[in-house]
């Protein structure tokens, strides 16, 4: 397994996480893992379900510490030597200035949904640039609502178009070093933290009858794509935002 591919997967909260779901893909794609948990509680669900797969490599990571955020590539550094794959799959805002219409959003709140869901990346990136010697992928992950006017997503419309805006921005300048930027952005699928609060039910029929296909997207399908996305076979894939989402986007 020394050929293997090396990967960092940020944001497995439990079975239901888009990021548990992409982990398995890698590793069904043979690659070779370190997962990361934030809190106890969290430990326990990553932990339990990286066994599942063979992954011994969990580190702890709060996003706003930068500290474990040096710890974790740290540790890349000392078990893989270097690193081929990076996923960014987190997104926070308090729930107050979440819910709330976006006219209401505190400053603090909308600061801290930016620095969580949007600066981390560009964070990690810079501490994975080092490691990514052979060239490498980081993928994170929008939505739709970043594009255009979802309602109640409110506040984190503006957070993801922000996300978007700085895939594009790393992709340019990481290009140098043959490191991708991409972002994927999923229909609504009932994970962790869904997007549209309080109306999720309603959300997932709208999205049925307006896709083509006619389905709601799985978890395994937007997983299949990001091993896609990291592997070499997406070599010509930079700065991009690719939808996963049964062809809801075609339709306006």
């Amino acid at each position: 397994m020394t050929d293997a591919p090396k990967g960092l997967v940020i944001g497995i909260a439990n079975e239901d996480s888009i990021a548990w779901a992409c982990a398995k893909a890698f590793h069904d794609q043979g690659a070779q893992l370190i997962l990361t948990y934030q809190g106890e509680e969290t430990r326990r669900a990553v932990e339990a379900l990286g066994a599942r797969i063979g992954i011994t490599g969990f580190y702890p990571l709060d996003v706003t510490d930068t500290q474990q955020m040096d710890a974790v590539f740290t540790a890349i550094s000392v078990e893989f030597g270097h690193l081929d794959f990076l996923l960014h799959s987190i997104a926070y805002a308090p729930a107050a200035d979440l819910l709330g219409e976006l006219t209401n959003a505190s400053a603090s709140g909308f600061a801290t949904a930016m620095d969580v869901s949007c600066h981390s990346l560009i964070r990690l990136a810079k501490r994975a640039k080092p490691l990514m010697t052979k060239g490498g992928s980081i993928l994170t992950m929008s939505y739709y609502g970043a594009e255009k006017v979802m309602p109640h997503y409110n506040l984190m419309g503006p957070v993801k178009a922000a996300l978007e805006s700085s895939v594009r921005y790393l992709a340019w300048e990481l290009g140098t070093c043959e490191i991708r930027v991409n972002a994927l952005s999923p229909g609504p699928v009932r994970s962790r933290v869904s997007p549209h609060p309080g109306r999720f039910d309603e959300i997932m029929q709208e999205d049925v009858f307006r896709t083509p296909l006619h389905r709601a997207i799985t978890l395994q399908q937007i997983g299949d794509v990001a091993a896609f996305m990291v592997s070499p076979k997406a070599s010509g894939i930079n700065g991009q935002v690719i939808h996963v989402d049964n062809g809801y986007t075609a339709t306006g």
